[in-house]
């Protein structure tokens, strides 16, 4: 009974975590269009047809419409039920690591935002800054709600990555973006200054791996630019997660605790 009740409360965090993927997808549409997310009914992108309330199902909806817009028959991405899975399955991780607490809220709300921003930053190079000043709001309520690093430590970590990156492109133009610079600002203060250069360093190797895949697939050379802040979001929100855990393994493993 026990475990039914478990699996239950699960399913239902997935649930309200692919309701917010599906407005996420609102966000990843509507922003680079410079469209309001609060303002109109869901519509489809290719005939602009109003999608009727009982085709929004998160997930279920693609595939009882096989893919297709009711209206005009068109394909609808794959991306779509990608990114509603996603929002659900990043609930069920952000509970399943701190319980049903506002801290999976928090983190949650961080993770409801670095999604979008990496989506819109594959897809146009940029990084709006309206998510940024959404991620600002979970930042600073994770001060409140979350255990973690003073106000020092997180003032610190405000500049501990940004500044550099910044200098690094004030020497080497076109080095790492401003919105990249902005990202790893917000999130030093989210994570305090070890955790964000524990951030900083996983970006670094998920950057190094997708330069690597582009030049393998050769459709880039050394001088090809793509789009850095999903690598950046990944590295923090896996630090968000189990940061303290891999720093205290890594001083562990050098013989430092």
């Amino acid at each position: 009974m026990y475990y039914l009740a478990v699996f239950a409360l699960y399913a239902f965090v997935f649930a309200f975590g692919s309701i917010i993927g599906s407005f996420l997808n609102v966000v990843v549409y509507r922003v680079p269009n410079g469209l309001s997310v609060a303002e109109g009914r869901s519509f489809c992108p290719r005939c602009h047809a109003k999608i009727r309330p009982y085709d929004l199902i998160p997930v279920l909806s693609w595939f009882i419409l096989k893919g297709k817009c009711r209206d005009c028959g068109q394909p609808i991405a794959a991306r779509y039920p990608l990114v509603e899975a996603a929002g659900g399955a990043l609930a069920v991780l952000c509970c399943a690591v701190y319980g049903f607490h506002l801290q999976a809220l928090t983190a949650f709300a961080v993770a409801a935002v670095l999604l979008p921003l990496s989506l819109i930053d594959a897809d146009t190079m940029t990084i709006p800054d309206g998510l940024l000043v959404a991620l600002a709001v979970p930042a600073v309520a994770s001060y409140f709600v979350m255990p973690g690093p003073g106000l020092a430590a997180r003032a610190i970590g405000f500049f501990a990555v940004s500044l550099p990156m910044l200098l690094l492109t004030l020497l080497i133009p076109d080095c790492f973006g401003g919105g990249d610079i902005k990202l790893m600002a917000v999130c030093g203060l989210l994570l305090g200054w070890q955790r964000i250069l524990l951030a900083g360093f996983l970006g670094l190797l998920f950057g190094l791996a997708a330069a690597v895949r582009l030049l393998v697939r050769r459709r880039g050379d050394r001088h090809s630019h793509f789009p850095f802040g999903p690598c950046l979001s990944g590295g923090v929100f896996l630090s968000l997660l189990w940061g303290d855990v891999m720093i205290r393994w890594y001083l562990a493993f050098c013989g430092i605790l």
